[in-house]
């Protein structure tokens, strides 16, 4: 029995904890389950911790300094009493799809413990290779893809650090059309690699807070309704 489901978590005190509150909470009325268990990751340097510790506002995960990652096991999070989270490294691949394949039961049916997945990509696309093979061979096969969220880190860094405003802490129009383009592009090379439609990417810089409530409208928007079938199951 998954208790968790039933009984809830842990309040954490944060500056979005009523964001969209009232948004979140007829969601879930309808999904008549919670929290909602959500994966987080992505390849290393990508911005996984810098995104936890800024939608928080406090730092619940540790920010890498140096190219060893500082995010390689699972630790979990919750986000407006609602949400947990799951992040790890891709060089777990194989901890990841078993964490997508571990499974509650409830009334007498197997559902996926994991209810949606969060892939964090950084905008100076360093490791694309890495990222794409986390996608097309981790994620996209084995969990469906309106439960997938791909979002774009590090906006600030896009195009080198040119064309972003440093007094405002925003991109200017060149470097908004060059994201807009990134999104459409990996949303396309993820539908030719594996045949499967993901939603359009959104972009934002952890870093100097900027389009954090974009990417919370984002998750928001499409909190999963019903309890998750396995892929194949």
């Amino acid at each position: 029995m998954r208790k968790r489901k039933k009984d809830g978590v842990r309040l954490i005190m944060t500056s979005f904890k009523y964001y969209r509150k009232n948004d979140i909470e007829k969601k879930l009325e309808k999904a008549r389950f919670r929290p909602l268990d959500v994966m987080v990751t992505g390849v290393t340097g990508a911005g996984k911790s810098t995104t936890l510790n800024t939608i928080f506002r406090k730092n619940v995960a540790i920010v890498g300094n140096g190219v060893d990652p500082e995010t390689m096991s699972l630790e979990f999070y919750s986000l407006n009493d609602v949400f947990n989270g799951v992040k790890n490294d891709e060089i777990h691949k194989r901890k990841l799809v078993d964490l997508l394949y571990k499974t509650y039961s409830l009334d007498g049916n197997i559902y996926g413990w994991i209810d949606s997945a969060i892939v964090v990509l950084e905008g100076l696309n360093r490791d694309m290779g890495s990222t794409y093979t986390l996608l097309n061979e981790v994620i996209v096969p084995n969990i469906q893809a309106d439960r997938i969220l791909v979002v774009i880190n590090q906006a600030d860094m896009a195009m080198k650090g040119r064309h972003w405003n440093k007094e405002t802490n925003e991109p200017d129009e060149i470097l908004i059309e060059f994201l807009e383009k990134q999104a459409s592009s990996i949303q396309n090379r993820v539908k030719e690699a594996t045949g499967v439609t993901i939603r359009k990417p959104v972009y934002y810089s952890a870093e100097y807070s900027y389009n954090v409530e974009k990417l919370l409208d984002f998750i928001i928007d499409n909190i999963i309704l019903e309890r998750r079938q396995l892929i194949g199951a």
